[in-house]
């Protein structure tokens, strides 16, 4: 048995219930991470899985950088190289001498998201249990959107 995801928008972490955000909406959110010390990294995938929590990096964290405007340029930059995946950034949090992500949401997405599968699964007796496979793993890697 098979349903599917009619609504094909992934919705993963902050804003993803909402419209995409526009770049000055980004702006003022990277502007409230660092005026709290945060960190940002760009990441990517083309596998929005639920439990793939460890997308790409696109460069390197900017552990440094604290002006908007370049982090939203290292935005654009990764947009520039890959159109048509998700793109998400994240904000960490290094005040209690460790990474902890505090805000995360997705900056890009391809033109279709075809959504996940939800499959039954028969196990020992009258036991079941699902997963969620996503409709682009059809497709090999760098091909799926």
């Amino acid at each position: 048995m098979a349903m599917s995801n009619t609504g094909k928008r992934v919705t993963q972490g902050q804003f993803s219930f909402l419209p995409d955000l526009t770049d000055k909406q980004i702006t003022a959110q990277i502007k409230y991470g660092l005026n709290n010390n945060w960190a940002w990294s760009v990441e990517y995938t083309d596998d929005p899985h639920p439990r793939n929590t460890y997308w790409e990096m696109f460069g390197m964290p900017m552990f440094d950088l604290k002006d908007a405007a370049g982090i939203l340029m290292e935005v654009n930059n990764c947009r520039k190289t890959f159109p048509n995946m998700y793109i998400r950034m994240t904000a960490f949090d290094a005040s209690h001498g460790w990474e902890s992500p505090r805000m995360s949401f997705i900056v890009n997405r391809p033109k279709e998201e075809p959504g996940f599968v939800v499959e039954r699964q028969e196990r020992n007796g009258r036991s079941q249990g699902y997963a969620i496979r996503s409709y682009a793993t059809d497709k090999p890697e760098g091909e799926r959107y």
